[in-house]
């Protein structure tokens, strides 16, 4: 096989979650790049002008709110009938409610992110798993944090407890649909430079946090992107249940 991590992503058709600012918008952005017909989701508007960016034809923009997830079955099932089939789905959706104390957490604040960032997660990732099998198998990748290791900075123990039942999930999934062809990873960026991971640091709180990483600064979400393009490449074909580091060093394992 001839090296480059785009190889067998050309014509592929990708469903991106969270696409319309930040990692999301980067994963988006790489997969068509590589050739890749790009279903961009986000209940942000924003995600309109995204798909107008990208390189090739024949992308699209979803605007849902994955909270319903009653509504995640026809989601799927009208990707693959528009496009043909689904190969792979990039799952970057995510929100944090970061409190300064653990004691401000409110119960809204627990089902908002327990809701989205691991109940949806799941019933949108059962989903894919089947139309991407029906299409001959590929590939999910999840995002979980540097948190689901070391737990919660700043407040967002609760945003590192779902991170941690991502990690605990795809597990299982890539135990689960390993016969069907469907590989299902997980990528787990630490710092990186977007509204979600700055909302609610102070100045001295983020210097901390920086002067953490070995590499000295916060990924730019583009650098978090290439690994989810080499996790849906026919180089990872033998890659099931891994979770990637992309923390600059932060972690170390």
């Amino acid at each position: 096989m001839a090296w480059s991590c785009t190889t067998g992503l050309d014509g592929a058709v990708v469903l991106v979650t969270g696409a319309a600012r930040g990692i999301g918008k980067s994963v988006a952005d790489a997969f068509a790049s590589a050739g890749a017909t790009v279903c961009a989701l986000d209940l942000d508007p924003a995600v309109d002008e995204v798909v107008a960016g990208l390189a090739g034809t024949g992308h699209e923009a979803i605007r849902t709110d994955l909270r319903d997830v009653s509504a995640h079955a026809r989601l799927i099932a009208e990707i693959a009938e528009r496009h043909g089939r689904l190969d792979h789905l990039a799952h970057v959706a995510a929100v944090l409610r970061r409190r300064s104390h653990i004691d401000e957490v409110t119960e809204d604040d627990w089902d908002y992110q327990v809701d989205i960032n691991l109940k949806a997660s799941f019933f949108l990732m059962r989903e894919a798993a089947r139309a991407i099998k029906d299409g001959g198998g590929g590939s999910i990748t999840a995002f979980t944090s540097q948190g689901w290791m070391t737990g919660g900075f700043g407040g967002s123990v609760v945003y590192a407890a779902t991170k941690g039942g991502i990690v605990s999930m795809t597990r299982g999934m890539a135990r689960t649909y390993a016969p069907d062809g469907v590989r299902v990873n997980t990528v787990s960026p630490g710092g990186v430079e977007t509204p979600m991971m700055l909302t609610g640091l102070t100045d001295d709180a983020l210097a901390g946090f920086v002067g953490g990483i070995p590499l000295g600064r916060l990924a730019q979400p583009d650098e978090v992107a290439g690994s989810v393009v080499f996790l849906a490449s026919d180089h990872a074909r033998y890659i099931t249940g891994a979770t990637i580091n992309v923390s600059g060093g932060f972690l170390m394992y």
